[in-house]
């Protein structure tokens, strides 16, 4: 028995790091999984991944900020598995290079925003009514450690990902009598293509590192674990909470 049997998972930005390792592990784990994502060779590929581990999934391409999109991605689900049980809201991007509130750009800003946080948005409007029909589902928002502290440099992305942590928590509490759990993600630096770039600088890298008290960076198949978990039934008695997946980041005050 898997700890998702019978569940249909939709998980954007699935194409790679920890949209794909949770899509694999899903997959692994009982769930049917559609595979959201812009990069349709990507997503493809992570839907192949998944057929190798032994599970079943499908890919739809999609940009989350765009509504058809959205909505074409839940009917993905819908037309292919006739229903929908978990969304992990996990596609993400941040500015292209670490700039300060005043350099960021209005176009910076306003893709940054569309994407992490409008998409989210959207997603949620367009699948809580289908969890309805069912009987209920499991949300699960990817914010971040920079939602919760001054992460200096990256103002759109810490702005988007500050009103993830905000809304989630205004939907969980909307529906929580409803059988609809929403629970935000919040990961710390994780080996994943997005972060990559940053850590080409040596001297970024090691800020990093130092800067984790576990002193590396975290595996996207670590967070993995930890959306499965709210993804399942082990955790039904909890809506509205964010767990923290980065090393002891945010619990360390740095001082002394």
């Amino acid at each position: 028995m898997g700890r998702l049997d019978n569940k249909v998972a939709l998980i954007t930005g699935a194409g790679a790091g920890v949209g794909r390792a949770t899509a694999i592990l899903f997959a692994k784990e009982g769930a049917k999984v559609v595979v959201a994502d812009i990069n349709a060779d990507a997503g493809e590929e992570t839907v192949s991944m998944i057929g190798q581990a032994g599970g079943e999934g499908k890919f739809v391409k999609a940009d989350v900020s765009k509504t058809e999109d959205i909505r074409g991605a839940i009917q993905a689900c819908l037309d292919t598995y006739g229903k929908l049980n978990i969304l992990f809201n996990n596609a993400a991007i941040a500015e292209p290079v670490i700039e300060t509130t005043v350099e960021c750009t209005e176009e910076n800003w306003d893709k940054v925003l569309a994407i992490d946080l409008k998409g989210l948005w959207l997603a949620m409007k367009y699948a809580i009514p289908e969890m309805l029909k069912t009987g209920g589902g499991s949300i699960i928002n990817a914010a971040s450690q920079a939602a919760t502290r001054g992460n200096a440099g990256f103002p759109a992305y810490t702005a988007a990902k500050g009103g993830v942590v905000s809304l989630s928590k205004a939907t969980a509490i909307e529906y929580a009598d409803k059988n609809i759990r929403v629970n935000i993600l919040e990961p710390g630096f994780i080996s994943t293509p997005m972060v990559q770039p940053f850590l080409e600088n040596p001297a970024m890298r090691k800020k990093v590192v130092e800067g984790t008290p576990q002193r590396r960076l975290g595996k996207p198949e670590e967070v993995a674990y930890a959306v499965l978990f709210l993804a399942c039934d082990e955790s039904s008695h909890i809506t509205g909470a964010e767990l923290a997946v980065d090393g002891g980041i945010v619990a360390w005050s740095r001082i002394g």
